[in-house]
């Protein structure tokens, strides 16, 4: 597998984490399986359909993916083999580049092609590009042009709770953020889950389990008591609990099996 990460252009950096492309050279004639981890942001993937096709609960995917936030771990499959790009997007980009209420696309995806401002022909200079900086300049002019067309200002109030949770690694109160943002508890849902696709509290768990996550990548801990504890999980069950709901598999079993191919999609070894 060759993986790349590709850093977003200079006026994108406010939407765009970074794009990512997935090369392998072998053909496979059995579907491998591979599992996303929650991680709290949307994307886009572009997977060449002469080279493979990704289906998610058997379900075949469009080769041009825009996808929203996820609630829990899911199952994806490839026939064939990567040549993929994507593109790992910040949590509020479905409202303020492309004009979709967040909440709209939650554990399901859209094909690209149809969404309003698209060129007819977009899908296909992908398929026509022969390198990576090609795609990525592709890539980049479609979501400037969908910033242009669309022009969604920031919900003020939703872009400070998300900061605020995003800082906090998911365990500021609730209670107090909502309080000082002088909203009702049900306006503040209402227009979080608007804005990212989630509510407040199932994006403040997504980042705490992300936290873990991290601590677990960089081996930054002793013992799995450690990382529920120093990320305010009430004790050791109440952590693999969480694990599993958003990464499908035990911390343990994430240490010993799982091959993380790109950020938040992981194979697991035998």
């Amino acid at each position: 597998m060759r993986y790349q990460q590709i850093q977003a252009p200079e006026h994108l950096k406010n939407h765009i984490r970074y794009f990512w492309t997935l090369e392998s050279d072998s053909l496979h004639t059995s579907a491998q399986q591979f599992t996303t981890i929650a991680d709290g942001c949307p994307g886009l993937i572009f997977q060449h359909a002469d080279y493979g096709k990704l289906s998610q609960f058997d379900k075949k995917m469009p080769g041009l993916c825009l996808y929203g936030q996820t609630t829990k771990y899911a199952q994806i499959s490839l026939s064939g083999r990567f040549n993929t790009i994507g593109v790992y997007f910040y949590p509020s980009v479905l409202r303020s580049v492309f004009g979709i209420s967040a909440d709209e696309l939650t554990d399901s995806c859209i094909d690209m092609n149809l969404l309003p401002g698209i060129q007819a022909n977009f899908e296909s200079q992908l398929l026509q590009a022969v390198s990576v900086p090609q795609k990525v300049s592709i890539l980049s002019a479609c979501i400037a042009q969908q910033i242009k067309l669309n022009n969604k200002a920031n919900d003020s109030l939703s872009q400070f709770a998300l900061l605020q949770i995003i800082g906090s690694k998911g365990i500021i109160p609730l209670s107090d953020l909502q309080q000082n943002l002088k909203l009702s508890e049900r306006s503040f849902e209402r227009r979080f889950k608007q804005y990212v696709g989630i509510s407040p509290k199932l994006f403040s768990r997504i980042c705490r389990f992300q936290s873990s996550l991290s601590q677990l990548r960089s081996n930054d801990y002793d013992k799995l008591t450690d990382v529920a504890y120093q990320n305010e999980y009430a004790d050791q069950s109440h952590f693999i609990r969480a694990f599993k709901e958003f990464a499908g598999v035990s911390p343990y079993q994430y240490q010993k099996k799982s091959n993380e191919i790109v950020e938040n999609l992981a194979a697991m070894n035998n």
